[in-house]
């Protein structure tokens, strides 16, 4: 799959775990969950049921650490027949909590990539997740300068992809989506006319990993942020 790099105008990135480190810290606080509640069910089975939990609650909550948090308490109250103790549930609000005070881990060559391409391209971030949770790590990062539009999205759908750039006052034709889910980043935004690149994360949640039907025959995949500079510039 080549990239027409001639017509793209506005290049857009997601966020987790393309610009930075953020499923490892979801599966490590998972892990800390499942080890609290282990005398009520065995780890594995736990972890199956905070998914289902996550699943049901998604179109209430969206995406971010607060609704993970919510669905924690959720799902221990439930495998323990309602009768979690106070101390069990603070603790899992301490974990939530941790999770929201992580440090930002830039993958590698991100910064230098961002600084090449900006003087080249329009970048904008267009993720999903909490709004104070994401604003709270594009602050706290150094990549804000580089960023002329930053949306924190509820839903990568292509009707959500539409709205972002009808917002951006971009045509699909002008538009690359750069990120690691095959689900939010890539396929939503081919369908709308738009191009979009694949950079795999060796983590993937399980409600974005993509069936294995799915080839990489529409779209380009390459395993570095960095190698977009040779294939752009």
């Amino acid at each position: 799959m080549t990239v027409n790099k001639d017509a793209i105008k506005i290049i857009a990135f997601d966020a987790d775990d393309t610009l930075w480190v953020n499923e490892p810290y979801f599966q490590k606080a998972e892990h800390d969950f499942c080890a609290l509640l282990e005398n009520y069910l065995p780890q594995h089975a736990i972890s199956q049921e905070l998914f289902k939990t996550e699943m049901n609650n998604l179109s209430l909550y969206g995406y971010g650490v607060k609704g993970f948090i919510l669905c924690m308490i959720e799902t221990a109250s439930r495998i323990s027949a309602g009768q979690l103790p106070l101390s069990i549930v603070n603790k899992i609000i301490e974990i939530g909590q941790c999770l929201l005070k992580m440090p930002i881990e830039l993958l590698d060559g991100v910064e230098d990539t961002l600084v090449q391409l900006s003087a080249h391209y329009k970048l904008i971030v267009a993720t999903k997740g909490d709004l104070l949770d994401q604003e709270r790590k594009l602050k706290n990062s150094p990549l804000q300068k580089y960023f002329h539009h930053v949306e924190i999205m509820s839903n990568k759908k292509s009707e959500d992809y539409k709205k972002l750039l009808s917002k951006i006052e971009c045509p699909a034709e002008n538009f690359m989506m750069i990120g690691n889910s095959i689900n939010s980043d890539i396929l939503p935004v081919l369908e709308i006319g738009a191009q979009a690149i694949h950079i795999p994360y060796h983590v993937t949640w399980s409600h974005e990993q993509a069936s294995d039907e799915i080839k990489p025959s529409s779209f380009l995949e390459i395993d570095r942020l960095d190698k977009l500079i040779q294939i752009l510039l």
